[in-house]
């Protein structure tokens, strides 16, 4: 298939700075799929709702689920999980993942696709009215951990009740998970630790830094996601495709540069697909892409690109 990276180069608006003007981070805008079209049917969004986990004790979060136009239980149709889901459903922001899904899915370019959003944790016994578009306050506790506690409440305690009322397919060729910053990372741990559940993870401006290495708090020191690219390089491959994106202006803070850090991990990427090429090994391969573009730390880029990011997740 063509590199995304050439597919969405005419979604990028550069305009030249003038001589000892500093260049302003371009703006990515959306195609006619994240907009609402008049003749198309919608799939149905529904929730919030609330989640108590067993895993984060003392934790709620909510959960939205998109059931599909022409949804049938029969057939199961795919799964899409995204982190960060109050930002996610959000049908003004800058993924409107819902309304993408129903453009794609009318179209025939993705299959009929289940999708559930879900917020990170909050300590407390209910989940705040006022919080909004804002991030609760157990994130980076759940979402920038290598080890597997948040795969486990995903898989283990959350899709089981989704999956009380609506079917999706159990092959990780049909399952997808994404999310945004410390969301994406999120995301690639569950595919990490359990590529039998997920096979496919969308990343966009992936939190792969040291947020969750916190040598000020009185616990044993954790590993942060600046970890990662050694372990692809020195870990058995994980059968996954795997989609990464971000920008030369994003973060670059006591955590570490984001920009820097997803370029090692696409490097790591392919060297451990190049070095079992040369090994011989008979064992799976990272299927891979990427676009690098000159955003911050936004989700407007991964935003304006995702339809071409479902695509070619869709694709053989």
């Amino acid at each position: 298939m063509k590199h995304l990276a050439s597919m969405v180069l005419g979604a990028v608006l550069l305009v030249a700075p003038g001589p000892g003007v500093a260049a302003e981070p371009p703006e990515y805008p959306f195609t006619p799929d994240s907009l609402v079209q008049d003749n198309v049917a919608k799939g149905d969004l529904k929730g919030p709702f609330e989640f108590h986990s067993e895993v984060f004790d003392g934790t709620v979060r909510q959960y939205w689920i998109y059931v599909p136009q022409g949804y049938d239980a029969v057939s199961p149709p795919d799964l899409l999980v995204f982190q960060d889901g109050q930002r996610a459903t959000n049908l003004n922001g800058s993924l409107r993942i819902p309304t993408v899904l129903d453009n794609l899915i009318a179209k025939g370019d993705i299959p009929p696709t289940l999708g559930v959003f879900i917020t990170p944790g909050h300590l407390s016994e209910h989940y705040p009215d006022d919080l909004g578009m804002s991030n609760p306050d157990h994130r980076w506790q759940e979402y920038d951990q290598l080890d597997d506690d948040y795969a486990t409440m995903l898989i283990d305690e959350l899709l089981p009740v989704v999956a009380e009322d609506y079917s999706f397919s159990d092959d990780p060729a049909d399952r997808i998970i994404g999310g945004t910053s410390s969301g994406a990372i999120a995301a690639f741990t569950v595919g990490w630790h359990r590529p039998n559940q997920f096979g496919k993870v969308i990343s966009f401006i992936g939190s792969y830094t040291s947020i969750a290495y916190r040598p000020e708090l009185d616990v044993p020191l954790e590993r942060g996601g600046d970890a990662y690219p050694a372990m692809i390089r020195k870990l058995p491959i994980r059968p996954l495709k795997i989609f990464l994106q971000d920008g030369s202006n994003d973060i670059d803070n006591e955590h570490g540069n984001w920009f820097l850090a997803n370029q090692q991990m696409l490097a790591a990427l392919n060297y451990a697909n190049r070095a079992a090429d040369e090994r011989g090994d008979d064992g799976p391969r990272y299927v891979i892409d990427h676009v690098w573009g000159e955003g911050g730390h936004s989700d407007q880029h991964g935003g304006a690109i995702l339809p071409d990011v479902l695509r070619w997740m869709a694709a053989d």
